[in-house]
């Protein structure tokens, strides 16, 4: 398998948008969003509101946007979320975990999010490709999931190069003796969100589909030595 030596990294803005001169600025944004949702406007609308309120760059929208939600959808998910899981049956959201590691392991920004779960700003918009991270990325989850009674990934099948990352993590969890089952599937979101068990995904939509589901990306990032964590709660 091919990769990209670089590897994911920052964004060339992210010392500007995200760094600790930002936190002050963005985590009362992120008060004023979550207040302003709480009452029922259009997400669309708050976005401009409060980024033209605090002249946020589309980057730091994009971040707060990602980061909030409304009290009720914070409380509900904090109310399922599952810490330990052991001979627990748990799914993988593969990119939406996957992505965010590479990021943190690259010196990217993460994103805490209201309810505790972490994310990055990046994406997977149908293409993906491995890059120098993506190896340990797969690797460090090992720790994370053991205990569980099974493991079960899902990966966007339309996503470019998804089949070698099915692969990558088939061979690594082989070599480790870890018990993987890992599934292409066309509708990922819809299909995770209809398993039994824990799903492993901090997807804000997958997120308030009222399942049981666990932060497998913070037990990851919060080990890296000077990982560029950002908390705007």
């Amino acid at each position: 398998m091919s990769v990209e030596p670089q590897g994911r990294g920052p964004h060339r803005d992210d010392a500007r948008d995200l760094g600790p001169d930002a936190w002050p600025v963005l985590r009362e944004a992120a008060g004023d969003i979550t207040w302003l949702l709480d009452r029922g406007y259009a997400e669309s609308a708050i976005a401009k509101l409060v980024g033209d309120r605090f002249q946020l760059t589309k980057r730091q929208r994009d971040a707060l946007t990602r980061s909030t939600c409304t009290h009720a959808s914070r409380q509900s998910r904090l109310a399922r979320r599952v810490e330990d899981l052991t001979a627990r049956e748990v799914h993988v959201d593969g990119f939406n975990v996957i992505l965010p590691i590479e990021r943190a392991l690259g010196g990217g920004p993460l994103l805490r999010g209201a309810e505790g779960a972490w994310r990055d700003l990046g994406g997977v918009h149908g293409t993906w490709r491995s890059v120098a991270q993506t190896p340990e990325a797969v690797r460090a989850l090992g720790p994370v999931l053991a205990g569980a009674a099974s493991v079960t990934w899902w990966l966007d099948r339309p996503v470019s190069n998804s089949g070698r990352l099915a692969a990558l993590i088939r061979d690594t969890a082989a070599e480790a003796g870890w018990s993987w089952d890992v599934r292409l599937e066309d509708r990922v979101d819809s299909t995770i969100a209809r398993q039994d068990g824990v799903i492993g995904t901090s997807d804000g939509w997958i997120l308030d589909q009222g399942i049981a589901w666990t932060d497998l990306i913070g037990p990851v990032v919060t080990a890296l030595p000077g990982a560029w964590l950002v908390d705007l709660g």
